[in-house]
């Protein structure tokens, strides 16, 4: 309960009259405790200067009138620095409050990512997914069927903080609710469209790659949305393809067309998919070639595919002293038999 004016100033005028006799730490000590009571009851700087008059002229009867004009003075000053004060307390509370949200969605956004990678035989999976601050806008997904078919999914929701997670939720959820399309890529691209395009603003749009490999023929189909073309290393040719699909990204058309396309996947080779800051990461003040990306692969050609993708991200994040400037989200499914 906050102090009266009269109950403030007794308080404070021992404090005062205590301090100006002894001078000593004790003193000091007690006006530091005083302080604190200030602050709890939300006393303004400009009320402590108005005690502060009162309990001078109380004690000193005869204190010059220039020295209470000064306090006079002090007094309008402290209301206008009282004023921005509070005011710089309330922006302070607020932003305190939206960092707890930002770290309840930034919490929220690691629980929908996968916590295992698919247990497929003849597969070798490798993924790292950083973000460039304390939330991220990219997204992958795995979904394995009761044939060990496996989907993949790289997305990149344009749009950050809270509404990114929001939007991220949703997009899992429409996923993990299709499962009859969930292994057709282009029609599971369309039925996520419907979903985005209803459920998000005209600022946000989402882009994705989505891929099915079945293990009993080796076929791989894959479609995308606007997303950051992959790459496909034949092992036999020991060269990268690119990993292109057309399509426009979710949710800034009602009634788009994707198109499915399929590759063949032989002993060795590797499907690489990729977020735009992979391939936006610079060196110097240049932006990193597509090739450089695929050397790096290379140079870790002999490791896993988790190994692979980890030295990819330590030498590109080296490169720009550690300070990411997308979220980093990289891929690899390599077949090993």
């Amino acid at each position: 309960m906050k102090q009266s004016v009269q109950s403030l100033e007794d308080t404070y005028k021992q404090i005062l009259t205590t301090f100006l006799q002894q001078k000593n730490e004790q003193g000091l000590y007690e006006a530091q405790q005083f302080s604190k009571v200030l602050l709890e009851q939300q006393i303004a700087p400009e009320e402590l200067v108005s005690v502060h008059r009162e309990v001078l002229e109380s004690l000193f009867p005869s204190v010059s009138n220039d020295v209470i004009d000064s306090l006079d003075l002090l007094l309008e000053i402290m209301m206008g620095y009282g004023l921005a004060y509070r005011e710089h307390q309330s922006l302070r509370d607020r932003q305190r409050e939206l960092e707890s949200e930002i770290k309840v969605a930034a919490n929220m956004q690691q629980t929908l990512l996968p916590k295992e990678k698919p247990d497929v035989d003849c597969l070798d999976i490798g993924v790292i997914s950083v973000p460039a601050a304390q939330m991220s806008g990219d997204y992958y997904h795995y979904i394995t069927d009761d044939h060990q078919c496996v989907g993949v999914a790289i997305a990149d929701i344009i749009g950050k903080g809270v509404p990114a997670a929001l939007c991220m939720s949703m997009i899992k959820y429409a996923m993990d609710s299709l499962p009859e399309q969930r292994l057709q890529p282009a029609a599971l691209l369309e039925n996520l469209n419907r979903v985005v395009e209803q459920n998000i603003g005209d600022d946000m749009f989402v882009t994705m790659m989505y891929g099915s490999y079945d293990p009993r023929t080796h076929d791989f189909h894959f479609a995308g949305a606007g997303h950051e073309p992959g790459f496909l290393y034949r092992a036999d040719r020991d060269r990268f393809e690119e990993l292109f699909a057309k399509g426009i990204a979710l949710g800034v058309s009602r009634k788009p067309t994707f198109r499915e396309y399929h590759r063949k996947i032989e002993v060795g080779d590797m499907i690489v998919f990729l977020s735009d800051g992979v391939t936006e990461s610079r060196i110097g003040d240049r932006f990193i070639e597509r090739s450089e990306i695929t050397s790096l692969i290379k140079d870790s050609m002999h490791l896993s595919a988790q190994e692979i993708v980890d030295n990819v991200y330590y030498e590109l994040a080296k490169a720009q002293e550690f300070l990411l400037k997308d979220d980093f989200t990289l891929m690899i499914i390599r077949r090993k038999v």
